[in-house]
């Protein structure tokens, strides 16, 4: 018996898969198309086992809907643009270019290895001019929209090297390379105005499955809230403090205000207060904390009285202005209303410093009003220090409290959002350029789209220390002004890397071209996005951020499709020893190191195989050990196949009933919850069932071919290249790929023999198995045998049977 020599047969169908080009993707817009997408790697170092559990998923569904006849798009690229490069550049003397197309050398490599359905001619690399381009020419048409604007918004800043820094370099508050306190510096950058679409981001009507933690998580993130904005006079600046709250019910218990340490109002405070420099002290202080909500909940709670009083418009009482670091710019107005009785938050600040906590709302089992708390009261009860609002239910006054103040002039009914603008300023080298130039004599002008891409400079030194290396390459900054020829200055700014990945399933769908961003046609033939697949990692920001780009890109005519994932499937980490493989904790697998010793479809088989694919996978030697026995077990069974002498015709029907099972439960498998563990389990169930029949010889050699061979179509998307190996053994010259996929015959599905419970009086005592459809009175018979039912008729007399046929028989006694 030949050996399964691994290697071999695996190079020898990947050059071949090459040679035919067997995956390459075509424009047909009359056939049913499937377009199945993992997200692309980024270009840091090489492939772990996370990335081949992604793309393996991928390749199963993608060679599935091949051999069902669908037109399939399965593409792979690179996102290449970061901060990781620039870190290399640095670390390691190298150029980011040059570092990170080595890595794209190795990673493609890598994929090519694990013989993935790849459509290669459609590779995208998100660092190439050819398509960062587009990036900027997208910036441009939201620009023309009014998508785009430039304002003053805080960065990370390291005083000591003078560099901005990205969040993921500040740690424990300090500059990842020389551990100063990083600060929180005011910096022009770019936005784009995604608030402005948070209402269509809500609605996932175009959406058929996605998991529903992702969709609560962006609603979450999106954060559309009701309630009212409060308008608290401030006398000593002649203007209205607004606040928005969702909780205008406990308003007679705002004991005093809060405003962001960013709040406008704070600088027209400074020029009146008498703690000005106390005031500017803790403001120079809050420069080194955090700006999200995350930090907020987490850090102490400060903060710092103006001096200030506002008016509480439904009591007019004087309360305090306090400056505190729990109140962020980015979300509300950058003010609250202080209730430390019914906020925790509130509730801390206010025994920190000592203000008023005044009860407004009593909770249903306090006989009284007590006169401490030892933590805020946060739900509904009856209304108590309200004025002539005393004894309301506190969920009904808040409409009362709401049309109180409309009529006032004193507020108005609010809808918030969580949802901030998207800043895309990088002060980085290794991006996209902005299109913008700046000109002493007109001002802001963008780049015309005739003159894109503008391309970064390969001559240029990274230090991480100072602004924008850009800056410091004068072929780059100086320029001609488009509109009067003057001198002028290229902005510096290169553009967040979420702007790469939110629309580059797009570039995929349109093959080589060069002209435009991509072909209308043939992206609204592919898209949306069948299956996508990814980490959960990427639930919000990117997931969000492609939703958007689809959702104005629709608006402006150049696509006809709202959303550009229909399905959506985030698969679980792979985990060594209960933790996520890496380095630093010495138990990372190299899949070079497995492909090596056991062959690609063994370490296929066993990611499939080891668990669900959206939960962890815990990686196990001898998972892969079993993995490897079985891949041998199906070699193996088709040399004796191969060698089969004629048999007995009597199991042909068992055979048949066997691989219909088969393909029934992996096809469903497949296409319901994607569960290619039960689907590998199924299968394994057959080759046992198999073996037995050959040992035995009790099948014809024609049905063991023809069940064999709709066995190798059903596990060829598993492990593509022993099955286009056995498919050639048996005969065949073309690829098992351009096979369709093997029909499910309903009337080998039903059982010769079912097992059916046994009940004496409505007790199950035992079971029997019966033929299928057995008339009632065999059945009776049939249990009166059983030793576990006899037992329990003994000295007792039937009054009647009752048989539900197929199911369960009830024997009345008494």
């Amino acid at each position: 018996m030949e050996k399964y020599n691994f290697s071999e047969i695996e190079e020898k169908w990947q050059e071949k898969w090459k040679e035919e080009g067997i995956y390459r993707a075509k424009f047909l817009p009359d056939k049913k198309k499937f377009y199945v997408l993992e997200m692309f790697p980024y270009t840091s170092a090489q492939i772990h086992m996370g990335h081949v559990r992604n793309y393996t998923i991928g390749d199963v569904v993608a060679r599935f809907f091949m051999m069902n006849g669908f037109n399939v798009l399965h593409p792979i690229g690179y996102d290449a643009f970061g901060m990781p490069a620039e870190n290399a550049a640095i670390k390691q003397k190298i150029h980011p270019k040059d570092w990170t197309y080595r890595n794209i050398d190795t990673i493609r490599r890598q994929l090519k290895k694990l013989g993935i359905s790849y459509c290669w001619e459609r590779e995208v690399i998100t660092c190439d001019p050819d398509y960062y381009r587009w990036n900027q020419y997208f910036f441009l048409q939201f620009y023309k929209k009014g998508l785009v604007y430039k304002k003053l918004s805080p960065a990370n800043w390291c005083p000591s090297c003078r560099t901005v820094l990205a969040n993921e370099q500040v740690i424990d508050g300090g500059c990842w390379r020389c551990g100063s306190t990083v600060e929180q510096k005011e910096l022009p950058q770019w936005f784009i105005k995604i608030t402005e679409y948070a209402e269509k981001l809500l609605d996932f009507s175009g959406i058929k499955n996605w998991p529903e933690r992702v969709i609560t998580m962006q609603k979450n993130w999106i954060g559309k809230s009701y309630g009212t904005e409060v308008y608290f006079s401030i006398p000593t600046l002649n203007k209205d403090l607004v606040v928005f709250t969702t909780r205008p019910d406990t308003l007679f218990g705002a004991t005093y205000v809060v405003i962001s340490p960013r709040h406008p109002f704070v600088q027209e405070i400074l020029k009146i207060s008498k703690y000005k420099e106390d005031i500017e002290d803790f403001l120079h202080k809050m420069k080194s904390q955090g700006l999200t909500v995350e930090d907020t909940s987490k850090m102490e709670k400060e903060g710092i009285y103006t001096g200030v009083d506002a008016i509480n418009p439904v009591n007019n009482e004087r309360i305090p202005v306090w400056i505190g670091n729990y109140v962020l710019m980015e979300y509300g107005t950058g003010a609250i209303m202080a209730v430390p009785a019914h906020d925790q938050r509130d509730f801390e600040f206010a025994h920190r410093y000592k203000l008023p906590v005044r009860v407004v709302i009593k909770a249903p089992e306090w006989k009284g009003i007590p006169e401490k708390l030892d933590m805020a009261y946060e739900d509904e009860g009856i209304m108590v220090n309200s004025g002539t609002f005393d004894g309301l239910n506190s969920r009904d006054f808040i409409g009362v409290i709401t049309q109180y103040l409309i009529e006032q002039d004193k507020g108005r009914k609010a809808v918030n959002y969580s949802l901030r603008d998207w800043c895309i300023s990088r002060q980085r080298y290794w991006g996209t350029p902005i299109p913008i130039i700046y000109c002493k004599k007109c001002g802001t002008v963008p780049v015309p789209e005739e003159n894109l891409p503008v391309r970064l400079p390969y001559n240029i030194n990274i230090t991480g220390q100072g602004e924008s290396p850009l800056k410091s390459v004068p072929e780059f900054l100086h320029c001609r002004c488009p509109q009067c020829g003057g001198d002028a200055e290229r902005e510096t700014d290169t553009m967040d890397t979420f702007v790469d990945s939110s629309w580059y399933f797009l570039r995929y769908a349109s093959g080589d071209i060069k002209e435009k961003p991509f072909d209308r046609k043939e992206v609204n033939y592919w898209m949306p996005v069948d299956q996508y697949i990814g980490g959960i990692e990427h639930a919000i920001l990117h997931l969000l951020y492609s939703r958007f780009f689809v959702k104005v890109l629709n608006d402006i005519g150049y696509v006809d499709f709202k959303e550009p994932f229909e399905n959506l499937l985030c698969q679980g980490m792979v985990i060594k020893d209960g933790a996520k493989m890496s380095k630093s904790k010495g138990n990372v697998v190299d899949p070079e190191d497995i492909i090596k010793t056991y062959g690609v479809d063994t370490l296929r088989l066993f990611i499939l195989f080891a668990a669900p694919p959206e939960l962890d996978l815990e990686w196990s030697e001898q998972g892969i050990e079993g993995a490897w026995r079985f891949i041998n077990r199906v070699w193996n069974l088709n040399s004796h196949i191969l060698s089969y002498t004629e048999g007995t015709q009597e199991g042909d029907i068992v055979a048949e009933r066997t691989i219909n099972k088969a393909i029934k439960s992996v096809t469903e498998d497949i296409t319901k919850d994607f569960h290619f563990n039960t689907a590998i389990a199924r299968m394994m169930e057959f080759i046992n069932v198999l073996y037995k029949m050959v040992e035995n010889k009790e099948c014809s050699k024609e049905k063991l071919i023809d069940v064999w061979e709709r066995f190798i179509k059903i596990m060829a998307p598993f492990t593509p290249h022993i099955c286009e190996e056995l498919w050639k053994l048996i005969g065949h010259s073309s690829s098992v790929f351009s096979e369709r996929w093997p029909e499910v015959d309903s009337r080998y599905l039903i059982d010769e023999y079912i097992s059916i419970a046994v009940q004496i009086n409505g007790k199950v005592r035992g079971r029997i198995n019966i033929p299928v459809g057995c008339p009632e009175k065999e059945v009776m018979q049939l249990a009166e045998k059983e030793p576990s039912v006899s037992r329990w008729l003994k000295d007792k007399t039937v009054i009647k049977y009752i048989y539900i046929q197929d199911k369960i028989l009830n024997i009345i006694v008494k």
